[in-house]
């Protein structure tokens, strides 16, 4: 039981997911009298036709679907399975010539189209009709009825408004641009006009920022680098404010000759990088060698 259940749980998968995508078929446009102008069939000749839509955003592979122009007949005109061919790719259309012999092709039908009929889609089931579209019987020959989306985005797209076009359209969208203009679409999405304004106002606002920024980048942020003073670096040897300060203020403060001698000596020896701080607040001074220091050049040599 459960290899059985196993074998058919694919096949069941299978045809519930061709069910789905089938469903996303329309019947867009159909012709049922062409004149010296219609589109040619793969004879050559000029014949009625009905064109599939796939309305769905994957591929649907309406092979095995039915199309008729009885309803107690939906398994009149049966299309043909194996045919790669019938496998029509999102937002795309298919055509099927109503030649009234179905051994033509698979993409001919067992009847011939005429005004007055309704044409219908059913699915591979034989039982479910997914869609219809009636021909009027004044239809004058070499037009066709059409359905005509609302919305320009096909996503949103309403097919439920019918047309007849003077110029038929096979194998193009089908839309409503030939019968609203685009004024005339706006004015029935924005009635009011808040979104026209609300665009219009963001873009000069969003223009304006990115001008400010390139200003910004380009000029303004330069200048202030430019402006800004740079720090001077003390020259080396050249004590620095703290030190010139303790300096002045020991030179305020004591007036004897010896205190100026010993800051002298000790300014000399910080000059010279002969101080060195070992401990906080006292100044070390390393003892340098030097010529004085030489004994042997204070005695005098005798002739």
């Amino acid at each position: 039981m459960r290899k059985l259940l196993s074998a058919l749980l694919p096949a069941f998968c299978a045809l519930a997911l061709n069910a789905q995508n089938v469903s996303d078929l329309i019947i867009s446009e159909a012709l049922a009298q062409p004149d010296s102008t219609g589109i040619l069939d793969d004879y050559g000749r000029r014949m009625g036709w009905v064109e599939l839509y796939n309305k769905s955003t994957g591929t649907v592979n309406f092979a095995g679907c039915y199309l008729t122009d009885d309803l107690s007949q939906l398994r009149k005109s049966q299309i043909p399975k194996g045919d790669l061919r019938t496998r029509v790719g999102s937002r795309q259309v298919a055509i099927l010539y109503c030649s009234g012999n179905g051994a033509d092709g698979s993409f001919y039908t067992g009847f011939t189209l005429k005004p007055g009929k309704t044409v219908y889609l059913v699915s591979n089931d034989g039982r479910t009709v997914i869609d219809s579209l009636q021909i009027p019987a004044s239809l004058p020959q070499g037009h066709s009825i059409a359905k005509l989306a609302r919305a320009e985005d096909i996503r949103l797209q309403l097919w439920d408004s019918l047309a007849v076009c003077p110029v038929p359209s096979p194998r193009i969208l089908n839309n409503n641009r030939s019968t609203a203009s685009g004024g005339e679409l706006m004015k029935e999405r924005d009635p009011h006009g808040w979104i026209l304004s609300i665009t219009s106002v963001s873009v000069v606002f969003c223009a304006l920022a990115l001008l400010w920024l390139l200003f910004w980048a380009l000029f303004d942020r330069p200048a202030r680098k430019k402006a800004q003073p740079k720090p001077v670096k003390a020259a080396k040897g050249t004590p620095d404010g703290a030190v010139a300060a303790a300096i002045a203020l020991a030179l305020d403060m004591e007036q004897d000759g010896d205190v100026y001698a010993a800051i002298a000596t000790a300014v000399h020896l910080y000059l010279s990088d002969a101080v060195h701080d070992v401990e906080p607040g006292i100044v070390t001074i390393r003892r340098s060698q030097s010529a004085w220091d030489n004994k042997a050049l204070h005695f005098r040599k005798l002739p």
